[in-house]
């Protein structure tokens, strides 16, 4: 199993972020939900955790079940000042994310109603060029309310 063995460590420029690459598996999840638990922990942001941590995981469980991918980065940042970002980065980027009901006897297929319904907001960036993308960013944002 993959471990995060080294404390997370702010980005040296621009917004705050926090980004590691790890297997594309699904004991990752375990690791995503660490490191952003302690990126929020990080940010005296803890109110906005468990959500956060739910949203990793289900981004994490989409990219093992809809990519051939071998690894995925994941990525924790602060676009302003009033929001969280949590992402996960894939190198499929035909594979892009819809948002449909499950029917009702689905074993799976409720991960992005479930960000859909916990986040403020959602969705995904191509990365690369117009012409040739190499892969994805599935994301969701949450707001920071009021003094933390």
């Amino acid at each position: 199993m993959t471990s995060l063995s080294t404390p997370v460590q702010p980005a040296p420029t621009g917004h705050p972020a926090y980004s590691q690459t790890f297997p594309c598996e699904p004991s990752t999840a375990e690791i995503g939900r660490k490191l952003v638990r302690d990126a929020l922990g990080a940010w005296h942001l803890e109110d906005l955790a468990d959500r956060a941590a739910l949203i990793i995981s289900e981004l994490i469980a989409n990219a093992v079940r809809h990519t051939p991918c071998r690894s995925i980065r994941l990525v924790v940042g602060r676009p302003s000042a009033t929001r969280v970002r949590v992402g996960v980065v894939d190198r499929a980027p035909s594979r892009l994310p819809s948002l449909g009901p499950p029917d009702d006897d689905d074993e799976a297929g409720r991960g992005l109603v479930l960000i859909d319904a916990v986040s403020d907001r959602w969705g995904y960036d191509l990365r690369g060029s117009d012409r040739r993308p190499w892969g994805k960013e599935v994301w969701a944002e949450l707001l920071i309310k009021g003094d933390q």
